[in-house]
């Protein structure tokens, strides 16, 4: 069939069609003429009504809000079983590490050279929570291998840095109390000296806790035990004030979580800086802290107020 001749086509009036409130028809008109070269006969006009189906937006289904902070009901913040399991043997591992320090000190009478261990322990523990946080801060992210979720943790962090105070108790130090007992228990088992295992039981320690006092360092000092405030006052824990600068732009500085001791010796001597030279040279990665921080990085202070300490 061929279409020798088009004809425009005289208005007509249309039925009415009823419409509901939520769908359109509109109607489209088409006006052909056609002859076929086998049976000619006269042009006849065709009138094709086709229907279009316009939406418009429903008012009834409900918007979906952008991603925001994590609400205190949510299961991402909540403690399970198997979260207070893991806490529950990293205790009674740091428990029994500590009763063989105290057993072997007392057998060998040497007392002095534990304690001191411990101390340096103390010490390490701040400064390995402060190469940590910078890595993480700083490079990677979420499809990173095994320090994915971490890497993306910190980030939401940064953002919504009060909803640290919200995660409980055993959801907060799971991971790390998984991977103080897989390392200490080996070392308790094998080592019988009093003066490594009081160097373990410390540095183990306050790296299993590191994310609590990270935590308390949010808190506001109405709502801390009166313990804790006299600990970070006296600059044993990482204090409200010290940890507070690491949220201020530019985002590269004290990174420690444990005591603090460590920040302004990394932080005046620019050794977290120098690191990132070297990885650069060596690799060719720019660190985050060497760009303008993005959105991800800014903190909203909406519910900076409403800080609750979940136990």
């Amino acid at each position: 069939m061929s279409i020798l001749k088009q004809h425009r086509c005289p208005s007509r009036s249309l039925t009415h069609i009823p419409t509901s409130p939520r769908l359109h028809l509109v109607a489209r008109l088409t006006c052909s003429a056609t002859t076929t070269t086998t049976k000619p006969k006269s042009s006849q006009n065709q009138l094709v009504i086709e229907p279009r189906l316009e939406t418009k937006p429903d008012s009834i289904t409900p918007i979906i809000p952008s991603v925001g902070p994590p609400l205190s009901n949510d299961p991402s913040l909540q403690s399970t079983w198997s979260h207070r399991a893991w806490v529950a043997s990293g205790c009674t591992t740091l428990f029994f590490s500590l009763a063989k320090t105290v057993a072997g000190a007392a057998d060998t009478q040497m007392w002095f050279e534990p304690i001191v261990a411990g101390y340096v322990g103390y010490v390490l523990a701040d400064l390995l929570s402060g190469v940590y946080h910078w890595g993480i801060d700083n490079y990677g992210d979420a499809t990173t291998p095994i320090f994915g979720s971490q890497i993306e943790g910190f980030q939401g962090h940064h953002k919504w840095p009060w909803t640290i105070t919200r995660r409980q108790f055993a959801n907060n130090l799971h991971a790390l109390a998984r991977s103080i007992t897989l390392t200490v228990l080996p070392i308790e088992i094998l080592c019988n000296d009093p003066v490594i295992q009081g160097f373990v039981t410390v540095c183990a320690g306050c790296i299993m806790f590191s994310q609590q006092f990270h935590s308390w360092s949010h808190g506001t000092k109405s709502k801390l035990p009166p313990l804790v405030v006299a600990l970070q006052d006296a600059g044993v824990l990482v204090s409200r004030s010290q940890h507070s600068a690491h949220h201020r732009p530019p985002y590269n500085s004290n990174y420690c979580i444990v005591s603090g001791v460590c920040n302004e010796f990394l932080d005046k001597n620019k050794v977290f800086e120098a690191l990132e030279m070297i990885i650069y040279f060596k690799l060719g990665v720019r660190p985050r802290s060497w760009s303008e921080p993005g959105a991800e990085w800014i903190e909203e202070m909406g519910e900076a107020q409403s800080q609750v300490i979940v136990h």
